[in-house]
């Protein structure tokens, strides 16, 4: 029951992502993805500081080790961010996204689109053959880690793991949106559909990693606990090191209130879906 749960969970995750990344790149949404930067921050905060930290901490384990593990955890995935293995896209996403919003009139996301391009360009100038696979690269090493995460909370509580889903789902639509972005300028022919079943292939291993996932959190029980600190290092990290930085940038009063208004909303659909899972 609890693996059907994990694969069902990280497929929805890892290739529900890529579908709402395609509706959100080519469809009347493009103009929101600034929004789903922030709401992708919420959840992943939510879901780390609300349940996944408390669910470690209620174990016998003493907090400094605990404690030890998450910062431990930070500086891992601080490492695989500088290897280019965990977050390869995120730079592409954001210059896509402001590039769009440049397009709908505001000249401030079209300055800060250059700035943000030119700090990236000598760190991710690829060639156009050679970049598409590199993301594609290190996307599936990023989403087999987040189907291990996912397993881990599925195997300490089913409520855990559904809220887990549904923050890796969050973070990785505009991750993806990157990815799609970088595949189109990368094979100036490509058509739409096959950007999105290349990125769908890397988000498949999402699944991959919640099975071995299952068989490695179900052979080491009594490191559980590590196991969900670890996921929320991941998701904490990915909030404040990857996703809110694209969200500093200077902005009129209203824009400011729609950035906090939609974080607010992502921890409001973990909070929600916490409340719904518990019920039943």
């Amino acid at each position: 029951m609890i693996f059907l749960a994990i694969l069902i969970g990280t497929l929805t995750a890892g290739i529900g992502s890529v579908w709402v990344a395609a509706w959100l790149s080519y469809g009347v949404m493009s103009r929101y993805t600034q929004h789903m930067l922030s709401l992708a921050a919420g959840a992943l905060l939510a879901t780390s500081f609300m349940h996944l930290l408390p669910e470690a901490f209620e174990s016998s384990v003493t907090p400094h080790d605990l404690f030890m593990t998450l910062l431990l955890g930070l500086v891992f995935f601080f490492l695989l961010d500088k290897a280019e293995l965990w977050h390869h896209g995120h730079e592409h996403g954001a210059a896509h996204s402001h590039s769009q919003a440049a397009h709908d009139g505001h000249d401030h996301a079209q300055e800060h689109a250059h700035e943000h391009t030119a700090d990236h360009h000598h760190h991710h100038a690829v060639p156009a053959g050679a970049g598409g696979w590199a993301v594609l690269a290190g996307d599936s090493v990023h989403c087999f880690g987040d189907g291990i995460l996912i397993a881990s909370a599925f195997m300490a509580d089913l409520r855990l793991g559904v809220m887990a889903a549904l923050a890796v789902l969050a973070h990785e639509v505009p991750h993806h949106m990157g990815d799609l972005a970088v595949l189109r300028q990368g094979e100036a022919k490509a058509h739409k559909q096959v950007a999105v079943l290349k990125v769908s292939m890397a988000g498949a291993v999402t699944a991959l990693g919640g099975a071995i996932g299952f068989v490695l959190v179900d052979s080491l029980r009594a490191a559980l606990p590590f196991f969900l600190v670890i996921a929320s290092s991941s998701f904490i990290y990915v909030a404040l090191a990857d996703l809110i930085p694209q969200l500093q940038k200077r902005l009129s009063a209203r824009e400011t209130a729609a950035q906090i208004a939609w974080l607010a909303v992502g921890m409001g659909l973990v909070t929600l879906v916490s409340a719904v899972t518990r019920s039943h």
